[in-house]
């Protein structure tokens, strides 16, 4: 479920239905999502709006061509990999996508921090919030990560957990309902007491939850992109950024699918290693036995080293 209106479902398949010649390049995978919600989390969904270049349009930055080129999809295929693979990542600035995002505040706070887009977000001053917030599912309760400060550790039992959601829907239950009796409107936008103006919409905003859905549009490159899916599609990203950054890893897929596979192959799947640990790793695979306290690694570099090498 997207929770899209009638109206906003109609807008979304009017858009859809039409078509214009162009002599732009096209995805046609992308063309096949364009425009529709895909579902992430309880509320939430990715939009496709628009996008600019594809594959080719690295490849022809990267030649300097004056079209989409002729070469062999296996030389566009060896060009791209081998551009990611020396980190030369300005032809993917070529490339351009727009969505429209529906999350969380608490996720738009964390996505915010990714300083490479261009963003306009729903404003809270000039409309009203929907009453919708978002609900961990039972198996996302867990409690906080001994090892890691930022992370989590156990799920919660079913009755802790039971408890924990039923605080959460609560809470904002209370806080939206006075959310809008601050601002002296009623769900359907008429105003409650008609002797009372109410507060301003800029300053009820501050009695919602983290956990209140906001949207925005968000405009970025194919280099800055993969930069955000690098660090928000790993497995030790919060969840509900992960489920976000899934769902985004699919649309690059559909929209350059050669930048794809060598961003999997040169990124995603791939590990880095320090100096040291590349000593370290030299002299393993010469036959030496070595451990942590035969380097200068720290014992919290030497597990990650380990974790490279030996994935769980």
């Amino acid at each position: 479920m997207t929770n899209l209106s009638d109206i906003q479902s109609a807008e979304i398949e009017q858009a859809r239905q039409t078509v214009m010649p162009t002599r732009r390049s096209v995805a046609e995978g992308l063309e096949e999502i364009l425009f529709q919600a895909i579902p992430v989390l309880d509320h939430g969904f990715v939009r496709v709006i628009d996008y600019m270049g594809d594959d080719a349009a690295v490849v022809q930055a990267a030649r300097v061509s004056y079209g989409r080129g002729t070469r062999k999809v296996s030389e566009d295929r060896g060009l791209i990999h081998y551009l990611l693979r020396h980190w030369h990542t300005t032809p993917f600035e070529m490339a351009e996508i727009k969505l429209h995002v529906k999350m969380p505040i608490f996720v738009a706070r964390q996505w915010i921090r990714h300083r490479m887009a261009n963003i306009n977000e729903y404003s809270a001053r000039y409309s009203i919030l929907d009453r919708e917030f978002y609900l961990p599912a039972p198996e996302q309760l867990a409690v906080q990560s001994v090892q890691n400060r930022q992370g989590r550790g156990d799920v919660l039992g079913a009755d802790e957990a039971a408890q924990v959601l039923s605080l959460l829907k609560g809470d904002a239950e209370r806080n939206y309902d006075h959310y809008l009796e601050m601002l002296n409107h009623d769900e359907n936008g008429e105003r409650l007491d008609q002797d009372r103006q109410g507060l301003a919409r800029e300053l009820a905003r501050m009695n919602l939850s983290l956990n209140f859905y906001t949207q925005w549009y968000w405009k970025t490159d194919l280099h800055n992109l993969m930069n955000f899916l690098r660090l928000r599609a790993d497995p030790h990203a919060q969840y509900e950024i992960r489920a976000y950054a899934d769902v985004i890893l699919d649309v690059m897929k559909k929209w350059v699918p050669t930048s794809y596979d060598a961003f999997r192959e040169h990124r995603l799947e791939a590990a880095t290693f320090s100096g040291e640990a590349l000593k370290a790793l030299r002299r393993m695979l010469a036959g030496e036995q070595v451990e942590q306290s035969q380097t200068a690694m720290s014992k919290r570099e030497w597990d990650e080293f380990l974790a490279k090498l030996n994935p769980s």
